[in-house]
């Protein structure tokens, strides 16, 4: 990954130089260091990551100006690859990925679409000032343990309505693998979990990347995804990160952009499931 850092200190941030340190700083999104249980291999440009979900992921930088056939075969050795592991696996396609016609050859090969979502960054040093404040009786608390991220698994099924349990070995064998690279937080009310969020610290970057924030829907717009913004933010300038990236829903969206947050790219995951 590349060591030039952007810094936000000077002037307005433009989503054109962000972008670019996006691209170069974050893609391919290769887990560092690799968990136990996950493997990762190339196929040309391309970087197949297996174990780490419920679901293997297809991530590169850019596809290396593959077009036509040569890349109907490498979107086709996936699919045959997982179809014979019978697993799903996503594509993470970004809008500004070439050729143009990517996702419609995604989709000529089985693929799916889901919903689109926002790629933001934003600057680490201005949330950090500020202390994090949660609502009256919620309070932030960093965790490692199993239950705990048992805990956390349980609360987002409860908000997602599906299967999380996978969640619990995945950040698990993150924090065995490296537990200065990920660091989770969970935001509890007495004894429950109402929300949860997790900042992964990557390496040779200047970025810290947010992920999680599901709520409790009867604890939202109550300043608890807020607060974990900014606490995350302090851990990440802690460490000397200067930019936060997130992949932000439709709801997390307009706060992020609030506290600062430019709106880069978008990104779709295209789902194959054999």
């Amino acid at each position: 990954m590349s060591n030039d850092h952007v810094s936000p200190g000077a002037g307005p941030l433009d989503p054109a130089t962000l972008r670019s340190a996006y691209d170069t700083q974050l893609r391919p999104d290769i887990p560092d260091p690799v968990p136990a249980g996950v493997t990762v291999e190339w196929d040309g440009p391309l970087v197949r990551v297996t174990g780490r979900d419920a679901q293997g992921f297809l991530t590169y930088r850019d596809l290396g100006g593959l077009t036509g056939a040569e890349l109907d075969a490498l979107i086709g050795r996936q699919v045959e690859f997982f179809r014979r592991r019978g697993e799903p696996v996503e594509w993470k396609l970004v809008a500004h990925d070439e050729p143009a016609d990517l996702a419609d050859r995604l989709r000529a090969a089985g693929f799916v679409g889901e919903d689109e979502e926002s790629v933001l960054v934003g600057p680490v040093a201005p949330l950090a000032a500020t202390l994090p404040v949660p609502p009256e009786g919620v309070r932030l608390r960093e965790v490692t343990g199993r239950a705990d991220l048992e805990r956390i698994a349980a609360m987002e099924a409860t908000v997602w309505g599906d299967d999380r349990s996978h969640l619990v070995d995945g950040l698990a064998g993150e924090i065995a693998a490296d537990p200065q690279s990920i660091t989770v937080v969970v935001a509890e009310a007495g004894t429950e979990v109402v929300s949860a969020g997790w900042v992964r610290y990557v390496a040779n970057t200047g970025f810290a990347t947010l992920w999680g924030g599901s709520t409790l829907p009867r604890w939202r717009r109550r300043g608890v995804y807020r607060a974990l913004v900014g606490y995350r933010a302090r851990l990440a300038a802690q460490r000397g990160r200067t930019l936060l990236q997130v992949d932000a829903s439709p709801d997390s969206r307009p706060i992020l952009r609030r506290l600062g947050f430019v709106q880069v790219t978008t990104t779709t995951p295209y789902v194959y499931t054999p």
